[in-house]
């Protein structure tokens, strides 16, 4: 079922920030242009690698289901693993059946790759919050 590593979300108080230092310590070139996802409650920017991308997350209002871990980690720090699947539905009823717990209301919502997603608890993946999106058209 699991397919290519698609991205790891990392969440941080401050986009511009992390982009910096992407760019300035690490020496990443290519970025995204930041976006808003009011709907899941963040802001969003990827940087682009030559094997995955990482993906930036920032708190975007009160409700944002970032506060809570960045309450945690107030630095930021590694927030998902994504994955790529070939049915999101079949793999959604996959996990179930082995007693996987999905996050929110279970129904895939679309994710910031323009395409259905969902989330699998961590403490049915060992500690890593598990993202499994619908794979892209031609990946």
């Amino acid at each position: 079922m699991i397919g290519r590593l698609n991205h790891i979300g990392v969440a941080t108080p401050s986009i511009d920030e992390s982009v910096k230092m992407y760019r300035d310590i690490l020496g990443a070139t290519k970025f995204t242009e930041k976006w808003s996802m009011p709907e899941q409650g963040v802001w969003v920017c990827f940087v682009d690698l030559p094997n995955t991308q990482i993906e930036l997350i920032e708190p975007y209002g009160e409700d944002s289901p970032i506060h809570g871990f960045l309450a945690k980690n107030p630095k930021g720090g590694q927030h998902h693993v994504c994955y790529e699947v070939d049915d999101i539905i079949a793999a959604r009823d996959d996990m179930r059946a082995k007693g996987c717990t999905i996050l929110g209301t279970g129904e895939p919502r679309i994710g910031a790759h323009g395409v259905p997603v969902i989330f699998v608890h961590p403490k049915d993946m060992g500690g890593i919050l598990v993202e499994l999106m619908q794979k892209p058209e031609g990946h």
